[in-house]
C-alpha cells in the first residue's frame, strides 16, 4: 500500500491545484477501511462506520486520541498505513500553501497585482533617492495609504520595507491606474520622467480619477498652462522642490497661497522693526484690527519664528514679515495698539 500511495503521490504532484492532497486522503481512506474490517474482530468498535471515520481523521492528523483502535497486528500496519497518508496530504497541503504564498508575495513584489483599497496616496512615476524622501514625508504628515506606481523599467518594489503599495506598467494606460484604484484615490501625485510624459499620463489620470486631487510635479512651470487644458483644478508644483510637493499632497492649494505671497496679487510682503517692546499677539491683532494685515513671522536678535505664540515676547529692534495692502509705520502700529 505505501508503494501505491507514493507512486500516486508523484502522478499528481505536478498538478498545481488543491486536488492531489484529496485524492490521496481519499485513496487512503476507501482502501484502509474494507482492509481494517478484514484484519479487525467483528467485536471491535472501530470497524463500525461511525466510528472509523473519526478513528481515521484523528490518525491521519497523527493527533490519536486512543478512544478507538486496532488491536490485531495487521491492524497496526493499516493504522501506520493511515498515519502515513495523513502525512503525506498535510505535507502535500502546506507545501502547496507555501508556493501559493510565495506566488502572491511575488506577484505584489513585481507589482502585478489588482490593488483593493480607498481614499489614498497614488505617487505616479519613481526617481531613487527623490521618491523616498517624498514618501517618506506624505507618512511623516499624513495617515492615508500610499501606492507607488511605476514604469516598467522598475522591476520590482523599491520600497517594499515602507509598507506601501506597488503596480507596476505604463502609466499612462488606464488598466494601470486603475489597478493602483487612482479611481477611488484622494490625491495623485503624478512625477514623471519629463514634463511631455507628465502631460500624457495627467490626461489618463484625469479621465480615471474620480474627485481626487491631482499634482504635477513640472521641471517647467510655464508648461503650466497645457495642463489648464486638461483640468483647471491640476496644480502644478515646481519638480525642483519635492517638500512642497508634499505640502501640495498634504495641504491642497498651499502651492498657490505661496505663489501669492511672492508676487503682488492683491498683496505684498513687508517688513517692520518695533521700537518699543510688544508681544506677538498684540501686534498680530493690531495688524489685523487696524490694518487688515496678517504678521507671517518675526526675527529677534537670536532666531527666526515663523507664526510663534502670541504670548512670545517681542524686545525693541524685532522685525516684523506680515502681509498687507501698504506699509505700516511704526507710528502706526503704536497707535493701533494703544487703541486696541
Amino acid at each position: 500500500m505505501p508503494i501505491i500511495l507514493i507512486r500516486l503521490l508523484r502522478k499528481f504532484v505536478r498538478l498545481r491545484t488543491g486536488l492531489p492532497p484529496l485524492v490521496v486522503i481519499v485513496f487512503v481512506f476507501a482502501t484502509s477501511w474494507p482492509l481494517m474490517l478484514l484484519a479487525e474482530r467483528s467485536g471491535n468498535p472501530i470497524t463500525e462506520p461511525e466510528n472509523y471515520w473519526w478513528w481515521f481523521v484523528v490518525t491521519a492528523a497523527t493527533v490519536g486520541y486512543g478512544d478507538f483502535y486496532p488491536e490485531s497486528s495487521w491492524g497496526h500496519v493499516i493504522g501506520v498505513y493511515v498515519i502515513v497518508g495523513g502525512i503525506v496530504t498535510l505535507t502535500t497541503v502546506f507545501a502547496q500553501l507555501a508556493e501559493i504564498i510565495e506566488k502572491t508575495k511575488g506577484r505584489r513584489m513585481q507589482g502585478a497585482v489588482t490593488l483593493d483599497i480607498e481614499d489614498h496616496v497614488v505617487v505616479l512615476g519613481y526617481s531613487p533617492g527623490r521618491t523616498q524622501r517624498i514618501v517618506d514625508e506624505l507618512v511623516a504628515g499624513g495617515d492615508r495609504p500610499i501606492v507607488l506606481a511605476t514604469w516598467d523599467e522598475v522591476d520590482t518594489h523599491p520600497m517594499a520595507d515602507r509598507g506601501i503599495g506597488f503596480v507596476r506598467g505604463d502609466l499612462a494606460e488606464d488598466d494601470v491606474l486603475r489597478r493602483a484604484c487612482v479611481h477611488r484615490a484622494n490625491s495623485v501625485l503624478i512625477d514623471a520622467r519629463d514634463d511631455n510624459e507628465a502631460l500624457a499620463v495627467a490626461v489618463t489620470v484625469d479621465h480615471v480619477a474620480v474627485g481626487a486631487h491631482i499634482v504635477v510635479a513640472l521641471r517647467d512651470l510655464a508648461k503650466e498652462a497645457h495642463f489648464r487644458y486638461v483640468n483647471d483644478g491640476i496644480r502644478c508644483v515646481q519638480w525642483h522642490s519635492p517638500h512642497m510637493v508634499t505640502e501640495e499632497i498634504q495641504a491642497p492649494g498651499i502651492t498657490e497661497v505661496y505663489a501669492e505671497l511672492m508676487t503682488h496679487g492683491g498683496g505684498n510682503t513687508y517688513t517692520l522693526r518695533l521700537t518699543e517692546p510688544s508681544t506677538f499677539g498684540d501686534c498680530q491683532a493690531a495688524f489685523g484690527w487696524r490694518h487688515s494685515a496678517t504678521v507671517l513671522a518675526v526675527r529677534t536678535a537670536d532666531q527666526l519664528l515663523i507664526s510663534p505664540p502670541w504670548k512670545t515676547t517681542l524686545p525693541v529692534g524685532t522685525v516684523l514679515y506680515y502681509v498687507g495692502h501698504r506699509p505700516i509705520t511704526p507710528g502706526q502700529l503704536t497707535a493701533a495698539m494703544a487703541a486696541s
